[in-house]
């Protein structure tokens, strides 16, 4: 997600840059949407950033205000007509909203439109947003008050007015959003790596509960909603984010060996490798290796033109992806017993293929370390993973687990160690992993822990 304020006419420009290095959040769809004179302009499409814009759409959105989004769909399902970024029209002028997170209230949100008249043409949440703050009274720094006293949830926002691009952030600070500086003008993204892209320098984060405003040579700050208890979701620092991004004050790639150094500590094993899942686990396996003093190689290359499995927005392309997207570096791998290290396991079906490519390719033990704990729970705040049918912790032990993917054994990273590898006392989400969600609506939803899944770690013989 990019907000853009520049003092030239090319602000889509800038943000398809943006958008091509935050890809990686979202691969469904993209779009952006500017305004010039007053007039909104808007293109989006199904895919990826590359192939969605063209120089010959992108020459259709002129403007020096521009917000953008790639989407990777939680509420709501991935077809057109709930790509990003919403826009109509309003008597104040035209209004579009960039969005990422999930409201846990947009049902019942989304029933109070309807009852009050407003027609719906889209199943997200986004467009929830955009009916509330066109129905509220007062200038759009005030409309956007009324829309946090009303939504509860994660959200980070771009929003788009004729005159300025605002940016919000939910009072949890669930999801990340950053501001940089570029020349005279100003840029929000969801992650600090797209600075770097167009020459854009970090500024900081945009806090829990704050609104900002820019336009033309001008950043101001407003209160937006008091914070509550932070609770940034652990998921940017463990998966989402790239590795080059400052997250929560740190380079997300030192969190990550972090991570993989209180792993070996937790869930040492006699090996002769360590190797990674690339891409997303390799910064866990170097830690891991640099703890454990057991070399470090690559086992398994990553076909880099097929996206992440994680998102693919359905069981069976997530599946046919697996296949596609690795292959194994046999003469690595052969004759040793070696440690694969991944970041997270959700559903399970990724793990058990890796250990076969590997056993088949000479491997004599593969032993499975996860640098997250289990997850056992849904999460409902923007991340992918809203079934508790899905998730492989929730139904099974790690013993189970441990011999449906075949591992010789397998370790997840406990909830203390995790906490001591992020190195911060600033509050974090992990209801993914606990079952304790940070909401007044969900203040009873705590799931009972299966006495199955309290284990960390276990070994087959």
């Amino acid at each position: 997600m990019v907000g853009i304020c520049t003092s030239d006419s090319q602000a889509a420009r800038l943000a398809f840059f943006v958008l091509h290095t935050l890809q990686h959040r979202g691969q469904e769809a993209a779009g952006i949407a500017t305004t010039t004179n007053g007039i909104a302009h808007v293109h989006k499409g199904l895919g990826l950033v590359a192939s969605v814009f063209k120089e010959e759409n992108l020459g259709t959105l002129p403007g020096n205000l521009a917000i953008g989004h790639t989407r990777y769909s939680t509420t709501g399902g991935s077809g057109l007509r709930n790509a990003q970024p919403q826009l109509i029209e309003t008597i104040d002028g035209p209004l579009g909203v960039a969005h990422n997170g999930n409201l846990v209230n947009a049902p019942k949100l989304r029933r109070g439109l309807l009852e009050g008249g407003v027609g719906l043409q889209t199943s997200s949440d986004t467009e929830v947003m955009v009916h509330l703050l066109t129905g509220a009274a007062g200038n759009w720094i005030e409309r956007i008050r009324a829309l946090m006293s009303q939504a509860e949830g994660a959200y980070a926002l771009t929003v788009l007015t004729r005159d300025a691009v605002f940016g919000v952030r939910d009072p949890w600070g669930l999801r990340p959003l950053v501001i940089g500086a570029i020349g005279d003008g100003y840029v929000l993204a969801s992650e600090t790596c797209a600075f770097s892209t167009i020459g854009a320098e970090f500024v900081r984060e945009v806090d829990p509960g704050e609104i900002v405003r820019l336009s033309e040579n001008s950043l101001e700050t407003y209160a937006g909603a008091d914070p509550k208890p932070r609770a940034l979701c652990t998921f940017e620092q463990i998966y989402f984010s790239r590795p080059d991004s400052i997250c929560d004050g740190q380079l997300v790639h030192s969190t990550r060996q972090r991570l993989g150094r209180e792993l070996a500590r937790e869930a040492p094993v006699e090996a002769d490798l360590v190797v990674s899942v690339p891409d997303s686990g390799t910064p866990h396996a170097v830690g891991f290796a640099q703890e454990a003093e057991i070399p470090y190689t690559e086992g398994l290359i990553k076909n880099r033109y097929v996206g992440r499995t994680f998102i693919e927005p359905t069981p069976q392309l997530r599946a046919a992806r697996v296949a596609m997207k690795f292959n194994p570096l046999a003469d690595n791998v052969a004759e040793k017993r070696v440690v694969l290290v991944d970041d997270s396991i959700v559903r399970g079906t990724t793990s058990g293929p890796l250990v076969k490519m590997l056993r088949d390719a000479g491997a004599v033990e593969v032993h499975v370390r996860v640098a997250c704990p289990a997850i056992i729970s849904p999460c409902f705040m923007g991340v992918d993973m809203a079934n508790e049918d899905e998730l492989i912790a929730a139904r099974f032990s790690v013993e189970e687990i441990c011999e449906h993917i075949a591992a010789d054994s397998l370790a997840f990273l406990s909830i203390e160690a995790m906490m001591r590898a992020l190195d911060t006392d600033r509050g974090y989400c992990n209801a993914c992993f606990t079952g304790r969600y940070p909401f007044e609506s969900m203040r009873f939803v705590q799931l009972s822990l299966n006495p199955k899944t309290e284990f960390t770690s276990v070994w087959r013989d």
